[in-house]
């Protein structure tokens, strides 16, 4: 599978990135890098739509001056990509999420291994650092756990380190989920079961405690399938959209039966925290 990489160079910055990449995550690009001219964005190169590109609107706005340059970039090349941008995620001192590649040792209480390779493992660095840091916080001790869109698998592998029972990692990529098979194996997690395919795979399943950090757009169309697997009381954290869209998430999830928590933000990308009523 080959990937596109937009080059974006964007004058002004601030605040008119993170729109972009808000915009762009819609289409659906998987994955940005900020860089000091602006951002990189990453999207398979058969869901590239080129007229639905060119309709963003703040790549026509006067406002700000937006260039790029598009190159294609092939599977076996990806994992250089992703060497060459990945950064440790340190949450204080509660959870690091590293690659093998960076100093093992950490002050943290939980260290994450993980090895991405095309899986994005850690998407974006916000919204990972928010779903990390709540999911800390929440009891998942001897409790089923979804991670949906799973990626590499770092949320299931944390809820195995703070005790959960059994968890269900699934995501629609077939790499994904060898990656998320090999991340768990790496991180001595043997309660995780890895699954390939989307929420027509949720059934007859219960779980106490669901993840899922993917885009506003799978968030809307999936939601009702999750809160059905969701057991009354349970908790649900969406991450992986922008801080602009937390009122559209918290709509659905009301019309759905859940109850707003906690809304927390970061750097302009945001989490919600729901239960079941």
């Amino acid at each position: 599978m080959n990937y596109l990489e937009f080059n974006f160079t964007i004058t002004p910055k601030e605040p008119f990135t993170d729109i972009l990449i808000a915009e762009l995550a819609d289409l659906p690009f998987e994955s940005f890098d900020e860089t000091p001219q602006g951002v990189k964005a990453y999207i398979q190169q058969d869901l590239f739509n080129e007229s639905e590109f060119q309709q963003i609107e703040l790549l026509k706005s006067s406002d700000v001056k937006i260039t790029f340059t598009k190159t294609a970039i092939e599977q076996q090349n990806w994992n250089q990509v992703w060497e060459s941008n990945f950064d440790p995620i340190f949450i204080e001192n509660k959870v690091a999420v590293i690659a093998p590649f960076h100093e093992q040792k950490t002050n943290c209480e939980y260290t994450i291994i993980i090895e991405p390779k095309m899986s994005f493992g850690t998407g974006h660095h916000e919204t990972t650092y928010l779903m990390l840091n709540e999911l800390y916080s929440t009891d998942v001790k001897n409790k089923n756990v979804l991670d949906m869109g799973c990626g590499t698998s770092v949320l299931a592998i944390l809820a195995s380190k703070l005790g959960a029972q059994q968890i269900t990692a699934i995501d629609i990529e077939e790499w994904a989920c060898e990656n998320s098979k090999e991340n768990a194996q790496r991180n001595n997690c043997n309660n995780i079961s890895v699954l390939l395919g989307g929420a027509e795979l949720l059934n007859n399943q219960k779980f106490s405690v669901i993840l899922a950090n993917i885009n506003r757009n799978i968030l809307q169309r999936d939601m009702q399938k999750y809160v059905e697997v969701l057991e009354k009381n349970g908790e649900i954290l969406f991450s992986g959209f922008f801080a602009g869209d937390v009122s559209f998430i918290e709509e659905c999830a009301v019309k759905n039966g859940l109850k707003i928590v906690a809304v927390k933000e970061k750097n302009n990308w945001a989490l919600v925290k729901c239960i079941k009523l």
